[in-house]
């Protein structure tokens, strides 16, 4: 905390509100919509545009992908584009196919996702799919052309 909102916390002349309102981060949010045509994209863009907050919109169609930037919150976002334009809106549930250990992990990976994309996981079964036993590694590395001790029948 500076100095200069030090101060105006001291010098601060609002009697009827809170001191320590909450201040909204800028933020980017993504959400699912389904995005037919320029109809579908206008309507989305128009929706969330007269939103309080909003500083840009970006509307990717064929990922069926919007981007939101400015002090929102994602819940209101899907809300707003649920209510205005009567399409369901969902955030974006996927990630980038490079960040997955295992991306054709059964519930990681998805027909309908965009392509370079998959979906985004939690799972504890999922993640038990990236882990190998140390016997595992040794098996592996063991027969592998990197290692200079390998195997020498190979």
């Amino acid at each position: 905390m500076g100095a200069l909102d030090h101060f105006s916390d001291l010098f601060d002349c609002s009697y009827g509100r809170s001191k320590l309102k909450k201040r909204k981060q800028l933020q980017t949010v993504e959400i699912k919509v389904r995005i037919d045509c320029e109809g579908c994209e206008r309507k989305v863009k128009r929706a969330l545009e007269g939103m309080k907050g909003v500083q840009q919109v970006d509307v990717e169609r064929k990922a069926n992908k919007v981007t939101v930037v400015g002090y929102v919150e994602p819940s209101k976002v899907v809300a707003r584009v649920a209510h205005r334009t009567g399409k369901k809106a969902e955030l974006w549930p996927y990630v980038p196919y490079d960040v997955v250990a295992h991306p054709y992990a059964p519930g990681v990976y998805d027909k309908k996702a965009p392509s370079g994309y998959v979906r985004r996981v939690d799972d504890p079964q999922t993640s038990q799919l990236a882990r190998a036993s140390s016997t595992e590694v040794r098996y592996t590395t063991a027969f592998s052309d990197e290692n200079a001790q390998a195997c020498a029948i190979m």
